[in-house]
């Protein structure tokens, strides 16, 4: 989580909202990023499908079996869809997203058992750093 930290400080640099994702497999780094809708101008640039593109592009092919995704933020609906879709097995995430999340605020995609797919879910991990890495960046556009 501390690397997908790291990746929100370089989004927050580059005048993106704060937010990283960290992509490992069998405890390798497999691809790393930090939303880039801005800069990309782009809607569906956000840190977790960033990194999922990046890590599917790698590996050569879409499943992302047996991944662990760390993410600073809860991911969103669309997110939360990419995550089930690329079969991540694990996704930890830090903050909660009480006006967009879908991995246990607003419902819990990542886990819904209509899906062939469910991820493992861990939350709230350096929950504090991620959430007032957010506040400050909002603050300061205030």
């Amino acid at each position: 989580m501390q690397r997908a930290l790291e990746q929100a400080l370089a989004a927050r640099s580059q005048d993106e909202v704060p937010i990283g994702a960290v992509l490992v497999h069998d405890g390798k780094l497999l691809a790393e990023a930090f939303n880039l809708t801005r800069t990309w101008s782009d809607p569906t640039a956000h840190a977790e499908s960033v990194a999922i593109r990046r890590a599917a592009e790698k590996l050569g092919g879409w499943r992302l079996l047996d991944a662990t995704l760390y993410v600073t933020l809860e991911p969103c609906a669309m997110c939360a869809g990419a995550i089930v879709l690329a079969r991540i097995r694990r996704l930890v995430f830090g903050a909660f997203d009480p006006k967009a999340g879908m991995c246990g605020s607003l419902g819990n995609l990542v886990q819904d058992a209509r899906l062939n797919h469910r991820v493992e879910l861990t939350h709230g991990v350096m929950a504090d750093s991620a959430g007032e890495l957010l506040r400050a960046f909002f603050r300061a556009r205030r």
